[in-house]
C-alpha cells in the first residue's frame, strides 16, 4: 500500500484500508476521504486525529469503548477474537501468556477502571510492556473523567500512528 494509491483509490477502498487504523471505527476514515490528497502519512494521521477531536464526547467515548480490555477475561473464556491488530499489539506487550496472578491483577484493574470511568483502559501496548501497563493503571485511576478521556484519546492517536506506519511503511 502506498500513499499515492490511497490518495487516488475509490472512497470505499480508502475506508477499507484506513478504517482499521482506529479500532472498529471506520467512520473516522470516511470523514477524511474528501480531504485527499494527503501530502504525507503524517498529514493523513493529523487529519484522522482532527476528526476525532472534533467529533464530540459521545463519538469519542464510542471510539474508546470500541477498544478491548487488556487481557480480557471474556475473550479468554469464550474464545472470542480480538482484531488482528489488537492481538499483535497485546502479544508485543507480553500480554498473551501471563501467569494466573497477573491475569487476576489485570481483571481487578480493568473492573475498577471501568467502574470509575465507564470505558476500557486504553494504552498503546506496543509502547509498553506488562509491568509498565500494570504501573499505569493505579496512576490513571486517580485522574478525573475528563483527564482520562483525554489520556485515552492520546493513547488511541499513538496506536493509530503506529498502525498507519504499518500500513504505509
Amino acid at each position: 500500500m502506498t500513499l499515492t494509491h490511497l490518495n487516488a483509490c475509490p472512497a470505499d477502498e480508502f475506508v477499507a484500508a484506513v478504517g482499521p487504523i482506529f479500532e472498529h471505527s471506520p467512520w473516522i476514515a470516511a470523514a477524511v476521504v474528501s480531504q485527499r490528497p494527503f501530502a504525507s502519512r503524517e498529514a493523513l494521521h493529523a487529519a484522522l486525529c482532527d476528526v476525532v477531536r472534533a467529533a464530540g464526547e459521545e463519538r469519542q467515548l464510542a471510539l474508546i469503548r470500541a477498544h478491548p480490555d487488556l487481557v480480557d477475561r471474556e475473550v479468554r473464556q469464550q474464545g472470542a477474537r480480538l482484531t488482528a491488530e489488537s492481538s499483535r499489539e497485546q502479544a508485543a506487550a507480553g500480554l498473551m501468556d501471563l501467569a494466573p496472578d497477573d491475569i487476576a491483577r489485570f481483571d481487578r484493574y480493568n473492573t475498577a477502571y471501568k467502574a470509575r470511568f465507564g470505558f476500557p483502559f486504553v494504552i498503546c501496548a506496543r509502547r509498553n510492556k506488562k509491568e509498565a501497563i500494570l504501573h499505569a493503571f493505579p496512576e490513571r485511576l486517580t485522574h478525573t473523567r475528563a483527564e482520562e478521556i483525554a489520556a485515552a484519546l492520546e493513547q488511541i492517536f499513538e496506536i493509530a500512528r503506529l498502525r498507519l506506519e504499518d500500513l504505509l511503511p
